[in-house]
């Protein structure tokens, strides 16, 4: 059962294991037939003895997370939670670095700079508005209109004489002339 796959060497990777590979094969290389098979059979124990002690520290360490997670689970621990708490923490180390307090002080700056700004256009509208609303020419046109209406108003009284404002006096209009409005449907 055991995979010994001493047949595949890999090449080296960095100068210095090519050095000591060719080292390793030069001292190998110098051996007789039987120190090679004995320098072998030692290598080919020691292996098996290393996977086996792979084998035994994977064995323990199944049983011990297996543990661990009885011990959670008997806790009221559950992986939302510790993932919660890993998110938690990972929020806090976050707000806790130097570029996020940079950052969170840059925005909070250009928030204040836009409300100001903001602020400042805002009032300026209104103050022209005001001024504009107590100008000659607005005073005019709001004149006009009222009396506009007001002439609306009482041509309408006078003809009917029996209408008292001006959405009544269209809707008796479209009812002596058979039209309907368009809120006819709503209110029947």
């Amino acid at each position: 059962m055991e995979d010994h796959n001493t047949g595949n060497l890999t090449e080296p990777t960095s100068p210095a294991a090519s050095v000591a590979s060719a080292e390793i094969a030069a001292e190998f290389a110098a051996l007789t037939v039987e120190e090679k098979e004995q320098r072998r059979a030692e290598w080919s124990q020691e292996l098996a003895r290393v996977e086996e002690e792979i084998n035994t520290l994977r064995t323990v360490l199944a049983s011990k997370t297996r543990h661990a997670s009885d011990l959670k689970r008997k806790l009221g621990i559950t992986v939302w939670k510790e993932l919660t708490d890993d998110v938690n923490q990972g929020v806090k180390n976050l707000k806790e670095s130097h570029v996020f307090q940079r950052t969170e002080s840059v925005l909070k700056t250009t928030g204040e700079k836009t409300a100001s700004v903001f602020s400042t256009i805002t009032g300026g509208i209104t103050s022209k508005l005001s001024q504009m609303k107590n100008s000659d020419s607005m005073r005019s046109i709001e004149a006009s209109v009222g009396s506009a209406y007001e002439n609306v108003k009482t041509k309408v009284t006078s003809r009917s004489g029996s209408v008292s404002s001006f959405p009544d006096a269209l809707d008796e209009n479209n009812t002596s002339s058979g039209m309907n409005s368009p809120t006819d449907s709503l209110t029947k």
